[in-house]
């Protein structure tokens, strides 16, 4: 009877020492999991998030002919940089002059640049962090070399037609456009493509080409010195007129 006693006793403490390791088993189990699924998480490799700078080449009206210039900056943030070409200061005089020989120029904003009102054509381009800073690096590069305007030699176009072809963007070839024209068939020629070549992991869209265009690297190098370019053009209006 005492022996008895003791089997029952003993097959008790063996099943309850069973249920409690099942019990621990089964409650580790799960941070065991949660601690794999963190690992793993931390472990996955963190894409580069593509497009969050931008350049956005625009038209917008002016007194004749109207005015091309760019936006650039963060997405998300209300600042925005301007770059355009355009005679300096506020009289018309120097417009006019310059239609024959280069006048003093400014490179920041000009009336209306920031007024959705006028804006006649837009297409925004964006890039990562990598690209825009050496595209921003280059806009302002630009801008300290071009102390001139000419309406037909380096206007408004030609300036921001130097930034697109540095950005490896298929344009127009011509800035004798209207600005608004121009932007127009920047678009068209890149297929409405929203990043910049290399921004999404993709080569660029090809678009048919334009007739009688010149290589990108001779236009650009043009674009950078506007001095050495013969004068046959008009194209941009005072902003201030």
């Amino acid at each position: 009877m005492h022996k008895t006693r003791m089997n029952t006793r003993s097959l008790a403490i063996v099943a309850g020492l069973y249920a409690l390791a099942i019990s621990a088993g089964l409650q580790i189990q799960p941070a065991s999991a949660q601690d794999s699924s963190a690992a793993a998480t931390a472990a996955k490799p963190q894409t580069a998030s593509k497009g969050v700078y931008y350049v956005d080449f625009r038209a917008r009206t002016a007194a004749s002919y109207g005015h091309a210039f760019v936006w650039y900056g963060r997405s998300g943030q209300r600042q925005i940089e301007v770059a355009g070409l355009h005679p300096a200061g506020d009289s018309v005089i120097p417009y006019i002059l310059g239609h024959v020989v280069p006048v003093p120029a400014e490179t920041g904003k000009s009336y209306g640049d920031l007024d959705e009102e006028y804006l006649t054509a837009s297409y925004r381009v964006y890039m990562t962090e990598a690209q825009a800073q050496e595209v921003f690096a280059y806009i302002k590069r630009l801008q300290a070399i071009s102390p001139m305007w000419n309406g037909a030699t380096w206007n408004c176009v030609a300036f921001i037609q130097a930034i697109a072809i540095h950005m490896d963007l298929r344009v127009p070839y011509n800035h004798l456009l209207y600005p608004e024209d121009w932007v127009n068939q920047l678009r068209s020629l890149n297929g409405g493509r929203k990043y910049m070549p290399g921004a999404s992991g993709e080569p660029m869209a090809q678009a048919p080409a334009a007739p009688a265009q010149k290589p990108a690297a001779a236009a650009a190098a043009a674009a950078r010195k506007p001095a050495t370019v013969p004068a046959s053009q008009v194209v941009e209006a005072n902003p201030r007129t």
